[in-house]
């Protein structure tokens, strides 16, 4: 081939890969979404219409205030497990990339954070107990009904020195000192509680060391939604990391450096979700390392270079499953979490590797921070709508997108439209209904296709419809990177 028709090929291909993608609106949509799965009293500038204020007598079962907060998905229940790690990735989101987000969206991210960080202080708020769920999962789950119109047990579950929850512990921490530097600048004074109350649960966790799940009653109320499959102890680390990160205070730093091995460090996990941490923590301890002020933590590079190996084609690690159309998959539902978590560890680490002019080593060949941005960029151009379905996988954005997602509020007729009470059962025949939802979770993204690339929108298939919190939160910072960097990782010739 000659050296013109190759010029050629590269700006072909370049030109095909280059964005189509308007991921400003996608950005929009993205945080919106979580208007839509809020609790409590709506505020006068609430943009998603259709809902109303729910659960406005949480906690008086227990005789606290646990109003507020978020649903977790597309049923009715506040667990407090992902809702943390929700919130600990809406804030990383914001102090990795906030500065590249449109000023509103900048503002409307800062409120979908304060949502769940003033939910999570009142769980914090009793000494010796931290809340960690209200909400009786199995009454819920078996009613199809509206947030509005909840008549099912509000139960509270809490842990305490008896009934030890670390893990819950561990992500509250983290979740509070993610959330603290958010609002450093924003708001000094409330920045300073969330840090301080982020000190007080990661105390606790680490004082009261066991699983949430382990208790007979918990485990009743927890399991199997959201369980402790993975053990607490990377909360444990996960918690002590971020707190490292929001104080610089070198207590922390130490309880890395000598609790590391006997918490895990070494098990070189290649996951990342609100239940296992490894991933995450690898990168963000890593970012300490690579700025040459803590050589003692070279390890976790080596880790982070190791799962990142796995995205890449070239590498001779052991890949992570993709579908034939290019999509991270990982088998059990809800795979958009595993795409958007791993996207913005992708973008993170990039960052973190081109601040510091270093490439991940992957044995044979080195990879730069283009790579993995590439990687990130095919990721969410497939969840956007370049796949094998021609369709969005974020309700609202495109011109194809689920009309049927699994969401109680969203297939239900609003209270506005609908102002009669519709009881548990009384929703059944929406739930069955094949029309699509009449109230659309605008930047709701939904569990996505199989390994085969198929999506059917099918509301009765959760695995696949349902939206979740933990699936928004990464890719809000994956999304404003893009804003501003639409074409990277594509070089043109």
């Amino acid at each position: 081939m000659t050296p013109f028709f190759l010029l050629l090929l590269l700006v072909s291909v370049s030109l095909t890969l280059a964005s189509s993608h308007d991921y400003h609106e996608a950005l929009s949509k993205s945080i919106l979404f979580f208007e839509g799965q809020r609790s409590g009293k709506l505020p006068s500038d609430q943009r998603a219409g259709w809902r109303g204020d729910s659960a406005l007598s949480d906690g008086s079962e227990a005789g606290v205030d646990l109003t507020g907060g978020y649903y977790d998905a597309g049923d009715n229940v506040k667990f407090g497990f992902p809702m943390a790690f929700t919130t600990t990735m809406l804030s990383w989101s914001v102090i990795e990339f906030g500065e590249l987000m449109p000023a509103d969206e900048f503002r409307n991210a800062g409120v979908a954070i304060r949502w769940a960080t003033d939910y999570l202080l009142k769980t914090m708020a009793h000494p010796g107990l931290v809340f960690v769920q209200v909400g009786n999962p199995i009454s819920d789950h078996n009613c199809w009904e509206r947030p509005e119109d909840m008549d099912t047990a509000r139960t509270v579950y809490n842990v305490s020195a008896d009934r030890p929850g670390s893990e819950v512990a561990g992500e509250t921490a983290a979740a509070l000192a993610a959330a603290s530097m958010v609002f450093r600048d924003i708001d000094p004074g409330y920045s300073q509680a969330l840090l301080e109350n982020a000190m007080r649960a990661f105390e606790f966790a680490d004082t009261y060391k066991g699983a949430y799940s382990d208790d007979p009653q918990l485990r009743a109320g927890v399991c199997p939604f959201y369980c402790d499959f993975d053990g607490y102890q990377d909360e444990l680390l996960w918690g002590a990391a971020w707190l490292r990160r929001a104080s610089q205070n070198d207590s922390f730093l130490d309880y890395i450096q000598n609790n590391g091995k006997t918490l895990g460090a070494d098990d070189n996990i290649n996951e990342f979700g609100w239940d296992n941490k490894h991933a995450g923590l690898n990168v963000l301890v890593s970012k300490e390392f690579m700025e040459g002020q803590a050589l003692s933590l070279e390890s976790y590079k080596e880790f982070a270079d190791s799962f990142m190996c796995t995205l890449i084609p070239e590498s001779s690690s052991s890949h992570i499953q993709f579908t034939r159309g290019g999509l991270i998959y990982r088998p059990g539902g809800s795979n958009m979490q595993h795409v958007t978590s791993i996207s913005f560890l992708l973008l993170t680490y990039a960052k973190y590797l081109s601040k510091s002019s270093q490439t991940a080593n992957c044995g044979s060949i080195q990879v730069d921070p283009a790579s993995l941005q590439l990687q990130a960029k095919k990721q969410i151009d497939y969840l956007l709508g370049d796949n094998p379905m021609n369709m969005s996988y974020m309700v609202g954005y495109g011109d194809r997108y689920p009309q049927r997602i699994h969401h109680r509020g969203s297939s239900l007729p609003s209270v506005s439209s609908h102002p009669q009470f519709i009881a548990c059962k009384d929703g059944s025949g929406y739930y069955e209904s094949a029309n699509p939802n009449p109230n659309p979770l605008v930047g709701a993204v939904v569990g996505g296709p199989g390994e085969d690339d198929v999506y059917e929108d099918d509301r009765a298939d959760f695995r696949k419809s349902e939206p979740t919190t933990y699936i928004n939160a990464p890719l809000v910072g994956v999304l404003a990177y893009f804003v501003a960097n639409p074409n990277a990782g594509l070089v043109v010739t």
